[in-house]
C-alpha cells in the first residue's frame, strides 16, 4: 500500500539535497520523492514505513524528524482531507 511521509530535514546547501536524494533513490519501496531545500521539507511516496524512511534519510548526518513532531499548539484544528 502507497504510503506518504514528509520530514522535516536539516539542509543548507545543494550537497545536502544530493546527499538526501541519493539514499532516497537507492531505498527500496519508494516511488517518486521531493526535496525542498527552502521548506527543509523532503516529502517521500511509495511503499514505504514513516520509520525506514526516517531511518534512511538519517544516514546522511543532517537532522531528520517527521513534519509533525513539533510540538503540539493548535491540537484542534483537524488536517484538511485530501479531495480527489
Amino acid at each position: 500500500m502507497a504510503e506518504t511521509v514528509v520530514l522535516r530535514v536539516g539542509m543548507s546547501c545543494e550537497g545536502c539535497v544530493g546527499a538526501v536524494k541519493r539514499v532516497l533513490g537507492k531505498m527500496q519501496g519508494v516511488e517518486s520523492f521531493d526535496v525542498d531545500i527552502k521548506e527543509q521539507k523532503v516529502t517521500v511516496k511509495g511503499n514505504v514505513t514513516p520509520d525506514a524512511v526516517l531511518q534512511t534519510v538519517s544516514k546522511t548526518g543532517k537532522k531528520t524528524e517527521f513534519w509533525d513532531a513539533k510540538p503540539a499548539t493548535n491540537e484542534s484544528a483537524a488536517p484538511a482531507a485530501a479531495s480527489s
